[in-house]
């Protein structure tokens, strides 16, 4: 009877047994930690969105721009909202985001482990991998208790995302054991830091922008939605799409800069609209101060930074307000530009930059190009997605993959 090993009980790993396991063969789960499945706990703050309807390469990057393409499909979507149909999970779709009906991660964790079960996969916790040979033939997996004969191994161990969940990276190590090159791994959908003093004054402020990432002063990718001024730079969804893309810059020595649209959703991308806007104000509204005017559309503590930035008073009449002065205004409030100097750590970092070259996998099973019977799955993997549950949509798909690839001609 074939052996399968996976290693790593996360989302990827359970799914990848489920989908490997077969009257045939003996699949079995090593996890490191006490507990499987730890990440998928804190997914969503526990909701855990798990999929969206737009389900389409535009969300996702690789160093393989043809991997995306090849990989995300139609048909590959309707894959994986069938894998969660089969394993009993009914939806909960809120503008395109698919969540469990329970709006409960752990609905997702029991219904992995109860078909786990069901399937008689064997699943070993405590039991972190060390080692990974191949002799005839045959995976030889060691771990700090046991040694394991395999056919098959399937490594689905993360990446350095939330090491505290026990994705520390250390899968990327069992992977160079078999001369697979590592793309460089780097925080993703993580929160940016900027240079300068004053964040610690706008700290706590949202609002809603259009957020630009500028690479050495090139537009290289934007955002609409929320962003949220921390202590030390920036968050927001918004922010963590544009975030890996800013950690690979800034580890190429570019230069990375965010720029702030504070009026895009009143429709006002252009000076020369928002000086109509305050021109039409003025006629409309006596005697109101540019404060007044600003903090209707503003935060009030977003609102005296621009002024005292710009030397303007805040009980200045907007009657009597220069043209220089709105002008100025007008950049501050349409392109309000940041420095970027870093990213937060892997400990706040949801997923990963990088991971296992997309170039040295089967690009319709994920079977190594290098050795036979060796699969990837999940975040190991240079492929990740933006916030809305495209990563464990990828995950699920990677693993569906793997498991057609296992299966072969047992369905």
């Amino acid at each position: 009877m074939e052996k399968i090993v996976v290693i790593g009980g996360g989302i990827s790993g359970f799914a990848a047994a489920i989908e490997s396991k077969t009257n045939d063969n003996e699949v079995i789960i090593l996890e490191k930690e006490n507990s499987p499945l730890k990440k998928l706990l804190i997914t969503g703050n526990g909701k855990c969105n798990y999929f969206n309807e737009d389900f389409t390469k535009k969300h996702y990057y690789s160093s393989n721009k043809s991997f995306i393409e090849n990989i995300i499909t139609e048909e590959n979507k309707i894959k994986v909202l069938n894998f969660f149909t089969s394993i009993g999970i009914i939806p909960e779709i809120k503008n395109g985001y698919y969540y469990p009906y329970s709006n409960q991660a752990i609905t997702i964790k029991n219904a992995l482990l109860k078909e786990a079960k069901i399937k008689g996969i064997e699943i070993l916790l405590n039991n972190p991998v060390t080692k990974i040979t191949k002799q005839n033939d045959k995976f030889i997996v060691k771990t700090k208790e046991k040694i394991i004969e395999a056919n098959k191994v399937i490594i689905s161990a993360g990446s350095k995302a939330y090491p505290k969940t026990g994705s520390d990276g250390s899968g990327y190590t069992l992977c160079e054991q078999f001369n697979h090159t590592i793309i460089k791994v780097l925080p993703a959908l993580v929160q940016l830091k900027g240079e300068g003093s004053y964040f610690k004054t706008l700290s706590g402020i949202r609002s809603k922008v259009k957020a630009s990432l500028l690479e050495n002063d090139k537009i290289i990718k934007e955002e609409v939605g929320e962003v949220q001024f921390t202590n030390f730079g920036l968050s927001g969804i918004c922010i963590f799409n544009l975030s890996g893309l800013a950690s690979k810059g800034l580890y190429e020595k570019k230069q990375i800069k965010i720029k702030l649209n504070f009026l895009y959703n009143l429709g006002l991308t252009k000076e020369e609209e928002f000086l109509e806007f305050l021109n039409q104000q003025e006629k409309l509204l006596k005697k109101r101060t540019i404060s007044d005017i600003l903090d209707s559309l503003l935060n009030y503590k977003l609102t005296n930074y621009i002024l005292k930035k710009l030397n303007i008073n805040n009980d200045t009449l907007l009657e009597n307000l220069s043209n220089s002065k709105r002008q100025a205004i007008a950049k501050e409030l349409l392109e309000f530009t940041i420095n970027i100097a870093g990213t937060n750590s892997f400990e706040n970092a949801q997923t990963c930059e990088g991971g296992v070259s997309t170039l040295e996998l089967n690009n319709k099973t994920l079977e190594s190009n290098i050795v036979k019977g060796l699969y990837f799955t999940g975040e190991i993997i240079d492929i990740y997605g933006d916030c809305g549950g495209y990563n464990i949509g990828f995950a699920i798909l990677s693993a569906i993959l793997v498991g057609e690839s296992i299966r072969g001609n047992h369905d």
